[in-house]
């Protein structure tokens, strides 16, 4: 579901069980002679029958519609959010002003007036992974990417006298909000211990990434006994989609619908934009009956982007990769001043530690906690793969452990941490429930120094579905994709004929990219924020919040966590116990803007 989707690599996926999968049905050959029931037969003309029939095949469509991973309301859910939609509802808008679809901003402030006002404001937000893949494919940096990506979503698809999108924004400041974040909620987990049972407090010890919709997804259906150890933190998709619905509104128009549109590298993000927990009744005081709006509209994948760009008839490879000079950023005073402010990254890598490819949330939390405590060290430590990797915080003495976290990447991987997170169950013998356990049960085995009650010895682990990260997302260009390969057979036939069969070489271009975007924004003095500059922000990162609580009139819990449940599959239940008509409408009530 969630890394790319294959027959011959299934053991990368979840495995719910026999009842989830999907039966192959095999229709008659059509024949023109009348069938006769007591025809003799031999072997080999059944031989010869059975060779006709097709392998089967998994197909996107058949893993979203499978009742044990997805259910089929969120089937609908993720159905409706494509390319083709985003379309449908920008054409839905009638074009009004520049053709580059930019805003004349007159006056702030609720009674804040916009000539040219129009029902909706378009808002569009691309994450690095997207812009990696895209730049391994075109040998471009990924800075060059986003201004590509800018001229396609603010000028190109509006050529045409169509409407465009108003806002383009990177998702990278919203990340290093998160990594600041996290390391907050980590460091009031330690404070508050491992076995603290109180719903509002911090999550449990070890806290796992909430960033992986495809994790969350698989801890909800499948172990909800863990749910938990998951962090309650917003993903950067979600947190800038809460920051453009709270306040956008209050600078453009009361009256204004903001259509936020998120550029994801993979299908996953879809479900996540489908929460009902990520909607404005979470966060904001509203009337009941009024429908909920979502804080993101709409996913798409970066294939889908490029799907996006053909559909209006726009070659994404021949657009200038020079930047905007009329691009504009919401007036959101708050986050301009955010993105304003002067960079000073710092790079990661230099300190050999590998950052991962999901946002380097470990790395991040493990450096702030190193600032704590001085003369310590980070130990990194390799697992039985290269998607799993163990870094520990060793104190000043280079003995005592400070601190313990890993990283695990692919389902393969992440089974069994959260095997070991899963309390133990009692032996059903006769008289087991009146006996007092004393020491450790059967299942559980001796926990190490400083491990959790969880029977994990790591306080943090940043977990993803997909193995090798997010770069490696189901949405993200593949190494045999077309458009890949044609480009790259312009420089070197050889090339391109290595990327063909070689998936491997193709991802760690794409890796390379993504790590050379901090590069590429030091040197540029982006406004965008590097995840290298995580501790020289800090202090800019909590008098963001400050003023967003403030001038959202919402305490900022409400506005950056979130909440998880259980989910109950469907499985095995009688077919049509919830038709597709029930599906659709329940689609329309959890969260609306459909």
């Amino acid at each position: 579901m969630s890394a790319i989707l294959s027959a011959d690599d299934l053991n990368d996926f979840i495995s719910p069980g026999v009842a989830c999968i999907k039966p192959v049905e095999t229709l008659p050959a059509a024949t023109s002679e009348p069938s006769n029931p007591y025809e003799v037969t031999t072997e080999d003309k059944v031989a010869a029958t059975e060779a006709k029939l097709q392998a089967a095949q998994i197909s996107l469509t058949d893993c979203l519609a499978c009742s044990g991973c997805v259910t089929s309301a969120e089937a609908v859910l993720v159905s409706l959010q494509s390319h083709q939609e985003v379309l449908t509802v920008l054409d839905s808008e009638s074009p009004v002003g520049p053709p580059t679809g930019s805003l004349q901003h007159a006056g702030a402030g609720e009674n804040a007036t916009v000539p040219n006002k129009r029902k909706r404001i378009f808002v569009a937000s691309i994450s690095p992974q997207t812009r990696a893949s895209l730049a391994a494919a075109m040998g471009r940096s990924t800075k060059e990417i986003g201004y590509m990506i800018d001229r396609l979503l603010l000028e190109s698809i509006s050529s045409t006298g169509k409407r465009g999108f108003d806002y383009v924004l990177d998702t990278a400041p919203l990340l290093s909000v998160c990594l600041h974040l996290a390391a907050q909620e980590l460091a009031a987990s330690l404070a508050a211990g491992s076995n603290h049972s109180n719903s509002d407090s911090a999550p449990k010890l070890p806290i796992l990434t909430s960033e992986c919709p495809g994790f969350v997804c698989y801890l909800e259906k499948t172990h909800p006994a863990v749910l938990p150890h998951l962090s309650r933190l917003k993903s950067p998709q979600a947190l800038l989609g809460t920051l453009l619905k709270s306040l956008l509104p209050k600078y453009i128009g009361k009256d204004v619908d903001i259509y936020h549109v998120a550029v994801m590298p993979c299908f996953d993000k879809k479900l996540e934009a489908s929460r009902a927990e990520l909607t404005d009744v979470t966060w904001k005081d509203s009337d009941e009956g009024i429908t909920p709006t979502r804080d993101v509209d709409c996913v798409i994948t970066t294939r889908e982007l490029l799907q996006l760009a053909a559909a209006r008839d726009v070659d994404f490879s021949t657009l200038s990769p020079k930047a905007l000079p009329n691009k504009q950023f919401p007036p959101i005073p708050a986050l301009q001043k955010f993105l304003s402010n002067p960079q000073n990254p710092k790079d990661e890598r230099s300190m050999g530690l590998q950052v991962g490819t999901s946002g380097g949330y470990l790395v991040s939390i493990m450096q702030e906690m190193q600032s704590k405590h001085a003369g310590s060290r980070i130990i990194e430590k390799k697992g039985r793969n290269s998607d799993v990797v163990e870094f520990v915080l060793v104190a000043a003495d280079g003995e005592r452990e400070i601190l313990k976290m890993a990283r695990f990447y692919g389902f393969r991987n992440i089974q069994n941490l959260v095997r070991k997170l899963k309390p133990a169950k009692l032996r059903m013998l006769p008289g087991a429930a009146a006996r007092k356990v004393v020491g450790k049960t059967a299942r559980t085995p001796t926990a190490r120094a400083g491990a959790s009650s969880g029977g994990s010895e790591y306080c943090y682990a940043e977990v993803m579905a997909c193995p090798g990260g997010c770069t490696n997302g189901g949405g993200q260009l593949k190494h045999d994709d077309s458009f890949i390969v044609d480009s790259v057979a312009q420089e070197n036939a050889k090339a391109a004929a290595a990327l063909r069969s070689e998936a491997k070489a193709w991802l760690g271009r794409v890796d390379e990219a993504y790590f050379s975007a901090d590069e590429d924004s030091v040197e540029g003095q982006d406004v965008s924020l590097s995840v290298q500059s995580q501790s020289s922000q800090i202090p800019e990162i909590d008098r963001f919040l400050e003023e967003w609580a403030i001038d959202s009139k919402v305490p900022l819990g409400k506005l950056v966590d979130t909440t998880y449940r259980a989910v109950e599959s469907n499985v095995g239940k009688i077919d049509g116990e919830m038709s597709t008509l029930q599906a659709a409408e329940l689609a329309q009530k959890v969260g609306g803007g459909w």
